[in-house]
């Protein structure tokens, strides 16, 4: 088995004394090399496979290295992936080691995981969750440098990266008004959160910047769930004036939007157009008309929060304790079109009331 490479094999094969590879590859902001000499080292190094002594550099700059990702069920759900990816990619980049920990919402298994953290001496935090919502950051985390993704702490003192739930269902309506829209509905979930108070606020200050009615009659509140936006649709559809439109909260209610306006016999986007919010990928590509839907921003979010945590990591700065909002793209496909004319009857009587929706062509 061939030797491990050391620094002063590396040294040799650039041409440099053994302390300016040090100062290159664990100190990138040394000025003791030129730019020519750098690229020498590096180039060294990655053609004899030399990897810097990790825990060397530790002692040195009295950090581990490494950073906790510490989530309730985040990372077992497939909606979060690439948060995980995006906050991983900004970790590496930097040189750091990314630790996660996921502790399904179990407080006696999180107290115990932060405390083995914490003896391993990682150097900072993410304390994620599942879906924005009000966290309480564990105690055991105090003196530590961290960042609330995905969620907002109860108390002061912490930043955290959140989507701009507010943009996000502005840009949904605008949308859906973009193409003539003038009742547009809104089923929503049941639960106070802040995704579902950022989402509303948003609807309703985008009817009003477009001169549209905000009528209460066409929020309709329902389980965050296939079920419970079936329900809420069909409430809304079947109301004197029916919505044109309906923007759901997130894609599984507008999964139920689908079968309610299959039900009444509704084609999407001819008679009825749909917006979702999340962009869940098991879900909006395989709809048939694929899924208008306003995006997460896992991967920015990630990424964000971990710039902001490695930010105070290096003491660069102390990151503001507030939020940091990050936007939500729209997605584009098949589920809105131009509204109907006034005078126009819907389209009904294709589809029978209960008839299943028509499986996706997979050419």
């Amino acid at each position: 088995m061939a030797a491990r490479p050391r620094i002063k094999d590396v040294a040799a094969l650039a041409g440099v004394a053994p302390s300016t590879v040090s100062a290159v590859l664990n100190d990138e902001g040394s000025p003791r090399a030129s730019v020519a000499t750098r690229e020498r080292v590096h180039e060294a190094a990655r053609s004899l496979g030399y990897v810097p002594n990790g825990i060397a550099r530790g002692l040195r700059t009295r950090r581990s290295m490494t950073l906790a990702l510490i989530s309730d069920v985040i990372a077992t759900t497939p909606y979060a992936g690439q948060l995980i990816q995006g906050a991983q990619d900004a970790a590496w980049r930097a040189g750091y080691l990314l630790v996660l920990v996921n502790t399904g919402g179990n407080t006696e298994l999180e107290e115990h995981a932060i405390r083995a953290l914490r003896q391993q001496q990682v150097d900072g935090a993410l304390y994620a969750t599942m879906y924005h919502r009000v966290v309480s950051v564990p105690q055991g985390l105090d003196g530590l440098p961290v960042v609330v993704l995905d969620a907002r702490p109860q108390t002061d003192g912490f930043p955290c990266v959140v989507p701009d739930e507010e943009a996000g269902a502005r840009t949904a309506v605008e949308e859906l008004a973009g193409h003539g829209h003038r009742r547009i509905a809104f089923v929503l979930d049941e639960r106070d959160g802040p995704a579902a108070r950022g989402r509303l606020r948003g609807y309703r200050a985008e009817l009003a910047r477009q001169g549209l009615l905000d009528d209460p009659g066409r929020v309709v509140r329902a389980a965050s769930d296939s079920a419970g936006g079936r329900r809420a649709a069909l409430e809304l559809l079947d109301q004197a004036e029916p919505p044109t439109a309906i923007f759901a909260f997130n894609d599984q209610m507008a999964v139920g939007v689908y079968h309610a306006a299959s039900e009444r016999g509704l084609r999407i986007p001819e008679d009825l157009s749909v917006v979702g919010f999340d962009d869940l990928y098991v879900i909006g590509r395989e709809l048939s008309p694929g899924l208008t839907t306003v995006a997460l921003p896992h991967y920015a979010m990630g990424e964000a929060a971990t710039q902001l945590l490695l930010a105070e990591v290096e003491g660069a700065e102390r990151p503001p304790a507030v939020a940091r909002l990050v936007a939500c793209p729209l997605i584009r496909r098949g589920s809105v079109g131009p509204a109907r004319s006034p005078d126009a009857p819907a389209h009904r009587g294709q589809l029978a009331a209960g008839q299943p929706l028509p499986e996706r062509s997979h050419r």
